[in-house]
């Protein structure tokens, strides 16, 4: 069933088109849908797709995952420019259910227990997307908050500004939007009982602490977009008074002159 021992985790993209993906999928390989992810069986492997963007291949030959990421292409909705990925090995029949070392150890063989892992490997690669765009994001304005500091103005004006704050509040409001993503999967709901191999792998790869790191990064850009509104009203505020004072002088100067 397995070409290799080998899972591997990659985020593709924003989303998948999941209902035209699904339809194209399901009429050209073996598969079946569970909530929010689709399972396909490739000649070797399977291969777990979750709605958000990611796939999890487990045991699959390369030039079959390539062949199916070309198909997958037109339905990743924008795509990643770096695929962030990771890999483990795994095997099955195990003792018991742990991971250690990169190590992934399942008790049974069935696709379901797959799963279930699954849903924490893709979670990890989706959080490493954020991680990666939150950094992006405090690295290149930082700049920014050094420049105030050092002068006590921006330095540059009000539409680079304006510009500066949208994508400051774009790229916290994607993370944010998706942050239900990381919350335990609904899939635990339907099936309880695989909730502990999830946790297994979600501890393993300390994802709440991971997202615990995200927030306090995500405030430092909430606190980056406060400051740039408080220069912004500062600067429209010293330009209102500017006008005031020209007006009065110029009033002054027609008082006089009549």
């Amino acid at each position: 069933m397995f070409a290799n021992e080998t899972v591997e985790s990659l985020a593709l993209g924003h989303s998948f088109q999941a209902a035209a993906m699904q339809t194209y999928l399901l009429q050209n390989f073996r598969g079946t849908r569970h909530r929010d992810a689709v399972r396909l069986d490739l000649d070797p492997g399977e291969v777990w797709l979750f709605d958000y963007g990611v796939a999890v291949f487990w045991g699959c030959a390369e030039d079959a995952k390539q062949s199916l990421l070309k198909r997958l292409a037109e339905f990743v909705v924008e795509p990643s420019a770096r695929r962030d990925f990771e890999h483990y090995s795994f095997a099955q029949d195990a003792q018991q259910n742990q991971m250690h070392h990169d190590h992934i150890a399942l008790a049974g063989s069935d696709p379901l227990d797959r799963l279930a892992v699954s849903h924490a490997l893709a979670q990890s690669a989706k959080l490493s997307t954020f991680e990666s765009l939150a950094e992006q994001v405090i690295a290149n304005n930082a700049h920014v908050s050094k420049s105030l500091a050092r002068t006590g103005r921006i330095p540059f004006g009000r539409r680079r500004l304006a510009r500066l704050r949208g994508e400051l509040f774009g790229a916290r409001s994607d993370i944010l939007l998706h942050f239900g993503l990381l919350d335990t999967p609904e899939f635990f709901w339907d099936y309880p009982e695989r909730e502990p191999l999830y946790l297994i792998v979600s501890r393993y790869l300390d994802i709440v602490a991971r997202i615990t790191v995200l927030d306090k990064k995500l405030l430092m850009i909430h606190e980056l977009l406060d400051m740039l509104a408080s220069e912004r009203n500062h600067q429209h505020s010293s330009i209102l008074e500017w006008i005031i004072i020209i007006l009065i002088a110029v009033e002054i100067v027609l008082f006089f002159d009549h």
